[in-house]
């Protein structure tokens, strides 16, 4: 452990989730405007005891906390958390999901080392929510000015965080970092997004008939692809996912990545983690020809989400080739299983504009970004400008080529 003090707090830093009180971490979390099942302890600590995100891979740990002291019932002093996070040492951009290879590159031509970088991110998950955890505006505010801090005294390149909600938005802008947005998909639980009722659909034809003549034929039309070759889904959830479920789930997920060419990213015994510690947070379709497991998809579930429920897609995959498949596994029966469970929202992940075509509409999502050169700041601060008037005439157009009916 590596300990700091400024004029408020005491600053420790640690390279392990062994070091941390898991009740403390996720009570902190659950303070938070936007807290996702991605940030809790468990999540987190899979990905390091896994080795998915390790310094061996290119992700080293430094959990980032800010502690006060108060005086305790003795009349002394005890020490109170009053903000973390997590913190990665990168020696790649791989599983961030917000590019920035342009950036390391110039940085490579003008003979400068970029690598390693300083990132506050949940590893391989682009899921937006709360990643500067902390008791109030101005600890936040103390956190983001700290993790500046260190990574100048480390004589790190840069300072990145991703996909993070208002008010850490609102922190690194005021500690200066720059803000860049990028544009994700996103499904609604709502009948009339421009009505104040909130009225939720009944169910999924009700949903189909909010949306443009086209595009509610286009669904049909695929739906009925995947019940003609025979797929019938099984949706487990929770403590009735065994361990053969996540066994074939392991088999499709590591097919999918290696039908690209690439390893993939997450290791059995990760998955073996979340099962174990984390079970009630997950939702798995199994799609099946005649009673033959072919495909899934999983979903994390958020269920006490201040919103609502909380759904994200996240992983899939299929041992046989069926037309549609990919659209019933990862959209249609995740959207119908929604409204079935009254869940508010549905995150489809990082990119692919073709989601709009099932209802997954385009929202912004936000990361902040600090670089220790000033003239490459000045250079991304110029760049981030241009792309930003990019990214709003993006939404622009997405927006007038809604699926939902217009009038």
């Amino acid at each position: 452990m590596q300990e700091y003090k400024s004029d408020d707090y005491v600053i420790q830093v640690h390279d392990s989730w062994d070091a941390i009180d898991e009740r403390t971490w996720n009570d902190l979390l659950a303070q938070q405007k936007t807290p996702t099942l991605f940030m809790q302890y468990a999540y987190l600590k899979a990905m390091q005891d896994s080795q998915a995100a390790s310094p061996g891979t290119g992700w080293g740990l430094q959990i980032m906390t800010l502690w006060q002291k108060n005086a305790d019932a003795d009349g002394g002093s005890a020490l109170q958390l009053c903000a973390a996070t997590a913190l990665y040492l990168k020696g790649h951009s791989y599983g961030e999901y917000v590019f920035d290879w342009a950036w390391a590159d110039a940085y490579q031509r003008h003979g400068l080392r970029y690598y390693p970088k300083a990132l506050v991110a949940v590893p391989f998950t682009p899921v937006p929510g709360s990643r500067l955890l902390a008791v109030d505006a101005a600890a936040r505010q103390a956190l983001a000015k700290t993790l500046i801090e260190f990574t100048h005294n480390q004589s790190l390149s840069s300072l990145h965080l991703l996909f993070g909600d208002e008010a850490d938005l609102q922190a690194c802008s005021q500690a200066g970092m720059m803000l860049r947005h990028t544009v994700q998909f996103h499904w609604t639980n709502a009948r009339n997004a421009l009505s104040a009722q909130n009225e939720k659909f009944a169910d999924f034809e009700d949903f189909l008939s909010q949306l443009s003549q086209e595009k509610r034929k286009k669904i049909r039309q695929e739906r009925r692809k995947v019940a003609e070759a025979g797929v019938q889904f099984r949706v487990l959830r929770g403590a009735d996912i065994l361990t053969s479920d996540w066994d074939f789930f392991y088999q499709c997920y590591e097919r999918t990545y290696l039908e690209h060419g690439n390893k993939p990213y997450l290791s059995r015994d990760f998955f073996t983690q979340l099962q174990q510690n984390q079970s009630a947070h997950w939702v798995l379709f199994v799609g099946e020809i005649d009673g033959r497991p072919v495909a899934c998809s999983l979903l994390g579930l958020d269920s006490a989400s201040p919103e609502g429920g909380v759904a994200y897609g996240r992983y899939w995959g299929a041992l046989e080739r069926v037309d549609c498949l990919h659209f019933e596994a990862c959209y249609y029966q995740p959207i119908a299983w929604c409204i079935a469970n009254g869940f508010v929202r549905f995150e489809g992940g990082a990119q692919g504009e073709h989601k709009m075509a099932r209802a997954l509409l385009p929202v912004t999502t936000s990361s902040a970004h600090w670089l220790s050169h000033p003239d490459f700041a000045d250079a991304v601060a110029r760049f981030l400008a241009q792309e930003g008037q990019g990214v709003e005439a993006y939404l622009n157009d997405l927006n007038q080529r809604s699926p939902l009916k217009q009038g």
